[in-house]
């Protein structure tokens, strides 16, 4: 036990309040000849593997324009995405020779980019919103940006919310809600959720309002620790419990100003706000993840987007409060 205390600090130095995204460039040919440099990146955590663009790829059925076919990785299937497609860019010649292979919510995808350059360690706090042009230009789809040398931006993208735009996520379980046998109904409870990302918020949304549940948003930690400290200023000045406001708190990891993580500690710590149960809810499914949601003292880790497992979670966390409380 004592060593998993000496180790929490640099867990929670390296998990919580940094991570690292590889940094990959994407090259737009403008009208006038030159060349537009995109900075982008993505979590290291969700990268598998940097490739080159394999040579057989294989046209199939059912997907949508953006993707170039099928190819074999390490003897599995994977759809390649061509993200200049996505964009709308018109790209130089000769580019797109690299595969970045990413991992979300279980499934494994090829995303076709034009040079892969780094791996940058950023802070969750140096994260900030993107300029309004830069992220209707990218379909809203850029999760923050984070200024690099030069005073260059990096825009980090909403791979979740891309997936869902071309149509290729799957919910699973969503048509079992109603019907799945192993679900103990325990009420309907005042559910709070985080996420930068407004598809995994509608998504989720979706999911527990389907169940009968009243759900509050925020996009990050901070706007979190905010709502929940108002309700504890009105739960005192009306004599109630802040658990009369919200019985559940289901977070993501990945969010800019406060991660999840972060955000679950300072929970945890607080005597009062530590009474709600807190889930975390993520496309990273890796041990390392499910260890530091445990050292930060959340009460449960999923996997997106799992409906049934989501409302099993739910009903067994939540505090049962009476109907109207």
């Amino acid at each position: 036990m004592a060593k998993k205390r000496e180790l929490l600090p640099k867990i929670l130095e390296t998990g919580a309040n940094e991570l690292e995204i590889i940094d990959f460039r994407m090259y737009e040919l403008l009208d006038d000849g030159s060349i537009y440099e995109w900075i982008l990146g993505v979590n290291v955590a969700k990268v598998k593997e940097v490739i080159f663009k394999p040579k057989d790829i294989i046209k199939a059925p059912g997907l949508p324009p953006e993707a170039e076919g099928m190819a074999k990785i390490r003897g599995q299937m994977v759809p390649i995405i061509n993200l200049a497609k996505w964009m709308k860019i018109k790209e130089p010649p000769n580019a797109g020779r690299y595969v970045i292979v990413m991992e979300f919510l279980r499934e494994i995808i090829g995303v076709v980019v034009h040079e892969a350059k780094r791996i940058r360690r950023i802070r969750w706090a140096d994260i900030k919103r993107p300029p309004k042009s830069i992220d209707e230009k990218l379909g809203g789809k850029v999760i923050g940006v984070v200024e690099i040398e030069d005073n260059k931006l990096l825009l980090l993208l909403d791979f979740e919310g891309i997936l869902d735009e071309l149509g290729m996520i799957k919910i699973f379980g969503i048509e079992e809600v109603e019907t799945v046998e192993n679900i103990e109904k325990k009420g309907h409870f005042k559910i709070l959720i985080l996420d930068d990302s407004p598809v995994a918020r509608k998504i989720i949304r979706k999911i527990l309002e389907s169940d009968g549940h009243t759900v509050y948003e925020a996009q990050n930690g901070i706007e979190a620790l905010q709502l929940l400290h108002q309700w504890l200023e009105e739960a005192k000045a009306t004599g109630k419990d802040i658990t009369d406001y919200v019985q559940l708190i289901i977070s993501d990891i990945e969010m800019p100003g406060m991660d999840g993580l972060t955000f679950t500690r300072k929970v945890k710590e607080d005597p009062e706000l530590s009474k709600i149960p807190v889930i975390i809810n993520t496309s990273l499914s890796d041990r390392a993840n499910v260890d530091k949601s445990r050292f930060v003292g959340a009460d449960a880790h999923l996997v997106k987007f799992d409906a049934p497992d989501l409302l099993k979670l739910v009903h067994q966390y939540a505090i049962k409060k009476q109907e109207g409380g």
